[in-house]
């Protein structure tokens, strides 16, 4: 399962593919971890028109399976690859990178979140300014069988499920402003620890979801707007041993598209 793994273990590994989904101008200038490629997230991400036209098969704004293995095979990953892939921003745009990668069919066995991000790294490990040299690879999408992937009529369903939490995790104000009904709200940055740009310790962590009425025996429904956020809280749940939890890769772009009821507060 996709889970988060310590700088401690990054810095120990010599057969990791660091993947750095900065923007390329943050990559050169700013340095980047040792032997990271540079796989920018607005490269790996569809616009909301996908959402748009989606029909509700639960694709979301996933990009094309072409483009997303060219964007691999150019970096130098193969399906054997083990990634472990970070940002400067808690994870939360490296936490789309992998869910992207799981949800296409790369092994979530072997994907990987830093805990913490170039900045925490940085304050006490060595970083680079230079590219590493990659062999390219012909990486083919191979769908899973299975997936976390739900569309809205499931979500709905859910919502009234006494054994399943829809959850929203955006901040209030957008919770306040319109949410899926049913919903409870768990703003991701609730799960980070602002000192050490990382995943809370895990009894914090799963204070922090029981307070929300989101616990490891109900089944998890996620959404946010666009599927970045759901994306972190996603692999926090799956980390801590969450056993069922869905993804609603359309989110509210698709909700509202479609006319679909919100509840304000």
């Amino acid at each position: 399962m996709t889970d988060f793994v310590s700088a401690e273990w990054v810095a120990s590994r010599s057969d990791l593919r660091l993947v750095d989904v900065r923007d390329a101008w943050e990559y050169d200038g700013l340095g980047h971890l040792p032997g990271a490629v540079n796989v920018p997230f607005d490269s790996f991400r569809a616009d909301e028109h996908a959402a748009e036209a989606s029909d509700g098969d639960g694709s979301g704004m996933l990009p094309a399976e072409d483009d997303w293995a060219d964007l691999l095979s150019t970096a130098g990953i193969d399906r054997e690859s083990e990634i472990v892939a970070y940002d400067d921003h808690h994870g939360v745009f490296a936490a789309r990178f992998l869910v992207t990668a799981e949800l296409l069919g790369h092994d979530p066995e072997r994907l990987h979140l830093l805990d913490g991000d170039f900045s925490s790294w940085q304050l006490e490990r060595e970083t680079s300014s230079e590219t590493p040299d990659v062999e390219p690879t012909e990486y083919a999408v191979q769908r899973p069988a299975s997936t976390p992937l739900v569309g809205p009529d499931e979500v709905a369903a859910a919502a009234d499920d006494p054994d399943a939490v829809v959850v929203d995790t955006r901040e209030d104000e957008e919770y306040d402003a319109g949410h899926i009904p049913g919903a409870v709200l768990l703003d991701w940055r609730d799960l980070v620890d602002d000192e050490t740009r990382g995943l809370l310790a895990r009894e914090a962590a799963l204070s922090v979801l029981e307070s929300a009425g989101i616990l490891p025996e109900k089944r998890v429904v996620l959404y946010c707007n666009t599927a970045r956020r759901i994306s972190h809280t996603y692999v926090v749940l799956r980390h801590l041993g969450f056993e069922r939890v869905d993804f609603y890769e359309g989110s509210l772009t698709e909700w509202e598209v479609q006319d679909r009821p919100l509840e304000t507060n």
